[in-house]
C-alpha cells in the first residue's frame, strides 16, 4: 500500500521552512497513472502549472507523460526539461503573441483556443512565420463541478472556453484559416473536482458536441477532456494516490469516441499534490482572551492556498510527545490577518521549536510562493537525496 514518508530523525538540521517531497511517492503515483494510460490507450499530459519544480518535471518527463502548459514560460520549461515537442499542449486564456509564436518555434503538438478572437490572432502569427498550427477549440461545456467558486472552469459565467452558442461561428474561422489544422475538442470544468457524477455529466456533454460536428461532417483527431480530478486533503496518509481508475473508468465507459479518435488528459494536482509537505517550526506560542495561537515561521508566502481560497491542508505536529491535545490557531509570520493555515485545530500541546507539516502541498504550494514582506525563499529537500 502507498503511503507517504517523512524521515523526521533527517530534518533536525534544516533551516525552516521548507519543501519535502516525497519521491518514492510521486513515482508510484506515476506508475499507476502510466498503467491505465496503457490500458486505456488514453494520452496523459501533465498539467505544469500545478508545480514547475525541475526535479519534478524531470520525473514526470521520465515516466513518459505529455505537459500541459499555460504561458510561453511553461513551454519553454518542458522543452528545456526533455519533454518532447509533439507531447506539449499549450491551454490558456490568454495567450500572448510572443508566447503563441515560441510555442509555434518549438512545433508542439497544438494550442487548446478559447476564443474565436484567439484562432484569428494565432491563424496571423502562423502566416507569418510560415507555420501551421494544430488547434484544438475549448468547449464550454456549462457543467457546475461542485468545486470552490475560485477553481470551476465550466460554467458559463466563466472566462474560459467557447459557449456552444459560438459553435458555427467559431468553425467558420476555423474553415477560412490557412495557418490553422483544425484538430481537436478541449474541454475542462473546475480542479478538485471528486464528485464522479460531475465527469459522467461532462461525458454527456462532450458526446452532444460531437455529434454536433458529425452532422457537420466534421472529423477530429482527439477529444480533450481536462483533468481536475481531487485529492484528499483530509486524511493524505490513508488517500495518497487518487482512485485513478474510477476516474479514467467514468470516460472509458460512457465517452463515446469515433474509430481511430484518441482522448487526452490533463491531470495536475492529482499526480503531485500527495507528494509534497510543506514542514515549519513553531516560532511562538501566543495565548489571546478567546485563543490560543501558534505562530509558524512559514506563512502564506509558502502556501498561498489557505489564503487564496480558504483551502483546508491536514496539519500536523512532528515532533510533539504530549498527550495533552489542545485547540490552536495555526498562523503565519506574514503581516496579513489572511495568513492562517486553519482554525480552531486540535493538536498535541505544541510548543516553541516543534516541527510541524502542512500536507498535501505538493500542488499548487511552492509554485504559488513569493517574497512578499521580502521573505527567503524555501528551500527544498527530495527524500531520495536527504
Amino acid at each position: 500500500m502507498a503511503q507517504l514518508n517523512i524521515p523526521l530523525e533527517k530534518f533536525g538540521s534544516i533551516r525552516t521552512p521548507f519543501y519535502f517531497y516525497d519521491v518514492a511517492l510521486l513515482k508510484e503515483t506515476l506508475s499507476e497513472v502510466a498503467r491505465l494510460e496503457k490500458a486505456h490507450h488514453f494520452d496523459v499530459h501533465y498539467a505544469v502549472k500545478a508545480n514547475v519544480n525541475d526535479r519534478i518535471l524531470e520525473i514526470i518527463n521520465e515516466a513518459g507523460l505529455g505537459a500541459d502548459c499555460v504561458s510561453g514560460n511553461e513551454v519553454s520549461r518542458v522543452i528545456g526539461i526533455g519533454f518532447p515537442s509533439e507531447k506539449v499542449v499549450f491551454a490558456g486564456v490568454g495567450k500572448t503573441d510572443r508566447e503563441i509564436e515560441t510555442a509555434l518555434s518549438h512545433n508542439i503538438f497544438g494550442f487548446n483556443c478559447e476564443s474565436i478572437q484567439e484562432v484569428q490572432v494565432i491563424n496571423s502569427i502562423a502566416l507569418n512565420n510560415n507555420k501551421r498550427a494544430n488547434v484544438s477549440i475549448r468547449i464550454n461545456p456549462n457543467v457546475d463541478a461542485k468545486t470552490h467558486k475560485h477553481i470551476t472552469t465550466g460554467l458559463e459565467e466563466n472566462k474560459f472556453g467557447i459557449n456552444l452558442t459560438d459553435l458555427d461561428a467559431v468553425l467558420e474561422v476555423i474553415k477560412a484559416s490557412k495557418g490553422i489544422d483544425f484538430k481537436g475538442l478541449h474541454f475542462h470544468i473546475g480542479s478538485q473536482v471528486t464528485d464522479m457524477s460531475r465527469f459522467l455529466e461532462l461525458c454527456s456533454r462532450i458526446n452532444d458536441v460531437s455529434s454536433l460536428l458529425e452532422q457537420k461532417g466534421i472529423e477530429v483527431e482527439h477529444i480533450n477532456a481536462g483533468g481536475g480530478l481531487g485529492i484528499d486533503y483530509h486524511d493524505p496518509h490513508k488517500n495518497c494516490i487518487p482512485n485513478f481508475a474510477e476516474y479514467f473508468n467514468v470516460f472509458n465507459k460512457n465517452l463515446k469516441l469515433k474509430p481511430g479518435q484518441k482522448l487526452h488528459f490533463e491531470l495536475g494536482r492529482a499526480i503531485v499534490g500527495q507528494c509534497g509537505v510543506l514542514v515549519s517550526r513553531v516560532l511562538y506560542e501566543k495565548a489571546g482572551k478567546k485563543k490560543n495561537f501558534l505562530i509558524l515561521d512559514a506563512g502564506m508566502s509558502e502556501l498561498m492556498r489557505p489564503a487564496l481560497y480558504q483551502a483546508y491542508h491536514l496539519i500536523g505536529n512532528l515532533t510533539s510527545k504530549s498527550m495533552e491535545q489542545n485547540e490552536y490557531d495555526v498562523v503565519g509570520p506574514i503581516c496579513e490577518t489572511t495568513d492562517s493555515f486553519g482554525q480552531n485545530i486540535l493538536l498535541p500541546k505544541s510548543s516553541r521549536g516543534d516541527l510541524f507539516a502542512i500536507y498535501s502541498a505538493g500542488a499548487y504550494g511552492q509554485v504559488l510562493s513569493n517574497r512578499y514582506n521580502l521573505r527567503d525563499v524555501p528551500e527544498v529537500i527530495y527524500s531520495d537525496r536527504i
